[in-house]
């Protein structure tokens, strides 16, 4: 991967192939390199970035909580394609990362050429629904800053794999309070704005999943 000077923060992120972009976002405790089969199969047709979220993998952490929101991750995913010279380019990303898909084309949907939304959703309209996921957020953020990294063991196959490519559990505690967390329902109040082509993949029986893809 690659390095570049985005927001204050050095940011790794990783690209292959020529044509269309496709910038793709991973999911919380998770990096970019959950998308390495992404890059062998589409190079041929499209220019393919990868990234790892800030707090995240070999992306910078900063020591500050305010620096992880999603206002900041969407920045981070702006500057990114504009260091790179795209214009355009569908944004995807699964779970946490197909939700800032979702606030980018919020933000940005002028840069959108399409959405791939991957076993994610878009947050909560109902303030009950939405406390009872920031505790989630909590929790997790709470046994990183206890526990460590050995936290992901319990996690996915993904999560352990990515244990040790993470630089920081405080980064991923800041993360998870500043990013995973849900402020209000501005994602979700935005879907009907959305008139691009839009993917949207979820597991069977991924079935924490079913009804925000739903």
């Amino acid at each position: 991967m690659t390095t570049a000077r985005i927001n204050g923060i050095t940011i790794h992120h990783e690209v292959s192939g020529d044509g269309p972009a496709v910038l793709m976002t991973h999911g919380y405790s998770s990096t970019g390199r959950a998308w390495a089969e992404q890059h062998r199969a589409l190079a041929d047709l499209y220019r393919v970035i990868s990234w790892d979220m800030r707090g995240h993998g070999e992306t910078e952490s900063p020591a500050d909580p305010a620096q992880y929101s999603h206002d900041l991750t969407v920045a981070d995913m702006r500057g990114l394609l504009g260091h790179l010279g795209i214009e355009r380019a569908v944004i995807g990303g699964l779970s946490l990362g197909g939700t800032m898909s979702l606030a980018f084309h919020r933000r940005h949907p002028e840069m959108v050429r399409a959405l791939v939304i991957c076993d994610s959703g878009p947050g909560y309209r109902n303030a009950d629904a939405r406390a009872e996921w920031n505790q989630r957020a909590e929790k997790r953020a709470a046994d990183l800053e206890t526990r460590g990294l050995d936290v992901l063991q319990s996690g996915s196959r993904d999560m352990r794999e990515s244990m040790q490519r993470h630089r920081s559990s405080q980064g991923l505690a800041h993360a998870a309070r500043g990013m995973l967390a849900q402020r209000d329902s501005a994602i979700i109040d935005s879907l009907p704005a959305i008139r691009v082509p839009t993917l949207v993949i979820v597991g069977d029986r991924d079935t924490p999943f079913l009804a925000p893809c739903e």
